[in-house]
């Protein structure tokens, strides 16, 4: 982190703790408040603002979570990707439930956002996917992700084979790769306050609109 950013941080801290979350945000719409707490955190300096955790489930309800990163959020909610045949792929291809969280630790601030989860048209995915450096996109071919690895050997060996293969020429997009779309039917904001008296506000999804509610802390 740059001392600019440092510096930007430091500034950052506390203001929401003293500003809180106004009685008006209960009237916006939760994906507007949302990008608007997240230019926030792109603004505040903080490292990988997109970051976020991804909680998925088996069919039989056991959990688990992982950090990924947010690539797109829009009215119809938020957008990731990986590969189709990781054990967050698999869990959500057999239980298409999943949880979100962002925590921007610096604004003390988080965001929870609950839905069905489904997979992005290969049009999407591959408008995202030659974004990626050329590098990540051999890696997304190489890495047979969640698999077992006997050594960085192998895994460096196929990243070798894969850029064998695609000499000179456009790295396509593998067809086990690609994205997800979260859509959100509950929303969570919650904004740190002092004496642990925090802000907490709900939205839940109500026909084509949404309800909002507070919460006790």
């Amino acid at each position: 982190m740059s001392l600019r950013s440092l510096l930007r941080g430091i500034l950052t801290f506390g203001q929401g703790v003293v500003r809180g979350l106004p009685e008006a945000a209960e009237d916006r719409d939760p994906i507007e408040l949302f990008e608007d707490w997240f230019a926030a955190a792109r603004d505040s300096g903080l490292m990988l603002p997109e970051a976020m955790a991804l909680s998925t489930a088996t069919p039989d309800g056991v959990p688990s979570s992982r950090m990924v990163l947010l690539k797109g959020v829009d009215e119809r909610g938020f957008r990731f990707f990986t590969n189709y045949e990781s054990r967050k792929a698999r869990e959500l291809d057999a239980n298409p439930h999943a949880a979100l969280l962002s925590h921007w630790a610096v604004l003390e601030r988080q965001v929870r956002v609950e839905g069905r989860v489904e997979r992005l048209s290969a049009e999407e995915s591959f408008a995202y996917f030659r974004t990626r450096p050329r590098g990540s996109r051999i890696g997304a071919w190489a890495s047979q992700q969640s698999r077992p690895l006997a050594s960085r050997a192998e895994l460096e060996a196929r990243v070798a084979e894969m850029e064998r293969r695609f000499e000179g020429q456009d790295v396509p997009l593998p067809p086990f790769w690609g994205g997800y779309l979260l859509r959100p039917s509950r929303i969570e904001f919650w904004q740190g306050r002092a004496n642990r008296l925090h802000d907490r506000l709900e939205f839940t999804r109500d026909g084509e609109g949404w309800s909002a509610q507070r919460l006790y802390p």
